[in-house]
Formats: structure tokens, C-alpha cells, sequence
């Protein structure tokens, strides 16, 4: 029973994206390790970027510092 945790910054994924981040994982799964897709769990996490951090700077910021 595979369980696959998708975590993303909350930038606007849309469903059909998600959608297909859930179909694909599950595929890739039933094709590389012969796993049964009605037994595989995937959930997606969306996380704002506030508290998603890189390199000791927030998602948030490092976007704007981007932007400069």
C-alpha cells in the first residue's frame, strides 16, 4: 500500500494539475514497482510560502528579491 506525500508552495496549482500530479504518480508507481493503483495514496500538501524556506530565506522573499 504505497502512500506518496506531494508537498507544494500555494502558488496556484490548479485541480487539473493536481490532478495529473496524483494520476502520474500513481502510474509511475504501477510501472516501476508493479504497485496496484487502487491501493496507492497520494496527497498533495500546499504550503504557503511564507513557511517554506531556502537557503535561510522564505519562499516569499526570495520571490520578491526575484522580481528586483
Amino acid at each position: 500500500m504505497p502512500f506518496v506525500n506531494i508537498r507544494i508552495t500555494r502558488e496556484g496549482a490548479t485541480a487539473e494539475q493536481k490532478k495529473q500530479l496524483i494520476e502520474g504518480a500513481t502510474q509511475l508507481l504501477a510501472d516501476v514497482l508493479g504497485k496496484n493503483p487502487a491501493t496507492t495514496f497520494v496527497i498533495i500538501d500546499e504550503v504557503d510560502t511564507d513557511n517554506w524556506g531556502i537557503g535561510g530565506k522564505n519562499v516569499t522573499e526570495l520571490r520578491a528579491e526575484a522580481k528586483k
